[in-house]
């Protein structure tokens, strides 16, 4: 999560994460209304599925002689669907998901060098996608859904005055509920009978928060005038579009191997902007630059089935950090990630299947700065993430 290409999470579906987070081409599950909601008509019934993931990040940064690490956390994204082709018209399908396409956290120690520029930070997003799909004919489907997002920001800095108990820094924290609407949109083609090709778009969703709540702790009386109690912020994050084309190829009766291309428009995110209710001489509003750049992800995968109740699953992604020199902040390090995955499925039933799945994640080691905070040093991301689903078909 605290790595940052930069705060996408590519955990949207068991099996497909286990294939490298590839899923735009093959609807292997109703999770397809994320990868592409056009993939909907193509299943057999109707399906309901849920998953959860345990995801443990871990940053290393060191400047010289000094080195510092991100305290452990574990976090659980987690993505429930339900829907399939209505049983009145095989080629209407309908559905609902609920998943967590973007979201980061880290935690440095209070008293780390870069504690004025942050202490910890956490962002989550919620999707909820009711969504339509049609199957135009035996080749072509079509589907598409409306996107409501809610979540919640939770940022931590020490403030560079010092209280008179004790000498410690003082401290800020900016908390608020963030909402936001977009779309997600796709096409589904049975180009050949083993050739499946996929291509899907998810908007822009900027999440805004109206009201946040400020607060400033061990502020020295002095001053204390200058960080008024009651103050409030707005601000907002364009959480970035995503274009995705897929292929699956059936190499064999039972080898089905399958690739994406993700085009992430992440130069939406020019800057953070915390802009307060009130102000005084310290008290000012916060434009952190960040010139993201669009990126381009390859992810590759296999599905081999072992037997009537078994499959293996393996994959790998290339995903190329959107941070660029001079921009490298401590709340969102990042570097080009390497990420290797793989899994395993059962089934149980005719009706019931299991899936376990796994994913590593590792960074460059990147020398790397972030001018506005005057804070420069390497920085190297790992991240584990095993996780479990079920699917049950009616």
């Amino acid at each position: 999560m605290a790595s940052g290409a930069g705060f996408q999470l590519n955990l949207q579906g068991v099996r497909q994460l286990a294939m490298g987070g590839s899923g735009t081409a093959y609807p292997w599950d109703i999770s397809t209304i994320f990868y592409n909601p056009a993939g909907m008509s193509s299943m057999d019934g109707f399906q309901v599925y849920a998953s959860l993931v345990a995801l443990m990040p871990n940053v290393q940064y060191t400047s010289g002689t000094y080195s510092a690490r991100t305290q452990a956390q574990v976090f659980y994204p987690f993505n429930f669907y339900i829907g399939g082709p209505s049983k009145s018209n095989k080629r209407i399908g309908f559905g609902f998901g609920i998943y967590t396409p973007f979201g980061s956290g880290i935690k440095w120690d209070d008293d780390w060098t870069g504690r004025y520029a942050i202490r910890s930070s956490s962002l989550e997003a919620i999707y909820l996608q009711p969504t339509i799909s049609y199957k135009i004919n035996d080749k072509f489907s079509v589907g598409g859904g409306f996107i409501y997002a809610f979540g919640n920001v939770d940022v931590q800095a020490a403030v560079p005055v010092q209280s008179q108990a004790g000498g410690t820094d003082a401290s800020s924290e900016l908390t608020g509920r963030a909402s936001g609407v977009g779309f997600n949109i796709g096409v589904h083609a049975q180009a050949l009978s083993w050739l499946q090709l996929g291509l899907s778009y998810r908007s822009t969703v900027t999440m805004k928060v109206i009201s946040g709540d400020a607060k400033f702790r061990d502020i020295p009386a002095s001053i204390a005038d200058m960080f008024p109690d009651g103050t409030n912020f707005r601000t907002s994050l364009p959480l970035p579009q995503v274009l995705s084309f897929g292929v699956a190829v059936n190499a064999t009766k039972k080898l089905i191997v399958q690739a994406d291309i993700n085009y992430v428009g992440w130069s939406s995110i020019d800057s953070l902007k915390f802009d307060f209710s009130n102000h005084t001489q310290l008290l000012t509003d916060n434009h952190s630059p960040r010139h993201y750049k669009n990126a381009v992800a390859v992810r590759l995968g296999a599905h081999y089935e072992l037997s009537d109740k078994w499959a293996l699953m393996a994959g790998g992604a290339y995903d190329p950090t959107p941070v660029t020199d001079g921009f490298v902040s401590p709340d969102l390090p990042d570097a080009n990630r390497i990420v290797l995955t793989g899994g395993l499925s059962y089934k149980w039933n005719h009706k019931l299947n299991l899936v376990a799945a796994f994913e590593y994640v590792t960074t460059d080691k990147r020398n790397a700065s972030f001018d506005f905070a005057g804070l420069s040093g390497t920085y190297q991301t790992k991240a584990l993430s095993p996780c479990i689903g079920a699917s049950y078909n009616f």
